[in-house]
């Protein structure tokens, strides 16, 4: 997948920071992107120790974050009509969409019927 760009789900970067993960998989990618709802909910954690939390902020600074705007909030919308879906996935699944890149996630289920491209790393 040279080239692509991809957004990655909150799962992925637990998976990437407990090393269950390879990194090979994400380096095919061109640009790896979270949304500020991934940040938020990986820094939310409560971290084992001030080791754990300083090599998570390390690993979130590889990544672009892209914030929530307008756009992003129209297509959230649009998808919560359509489909019950807790807000942090739409947000999430409607910054894909925004940004036309796929999404990393082991939840598929969870974006089912969003129209986002979605890869399970395990399958891939």
């Amino acid at each position: 997948m040279n080239g692509k760009k991809a957004l990655l789900d909150s799962n992925i970067i637990i998976y990437l920071s407990k090393q269950e993960l390879s990194p090979d998989f994400i380096e095919s990618f061109s640009e790896l992107f979270i949304s500020v709802v991934t940040y938020m909910e990986i820094l939310g954690y409560k971290f084992k120790d001030i080791k754990e939390e300083q090599y998570i902020k390390e690993l979130l600074e590889l990544f672009g974050v892209i914030y929530i705007d307008k756009a992003i909030a129209d297509i959230v919308i649009k998808i919560r009509k359509k489909k019950k879906i807790k807000l942090p996935d739409a947000i999430i699944a409607g910054t894909a969409l925004r940004e036309n890149i796929h999404l990393i996630t082991l939840n598929i289920s969870d974006f089912k019927n969003t129209d986002v491209k979605v890869i399970d790393p395990f399958k891939y």
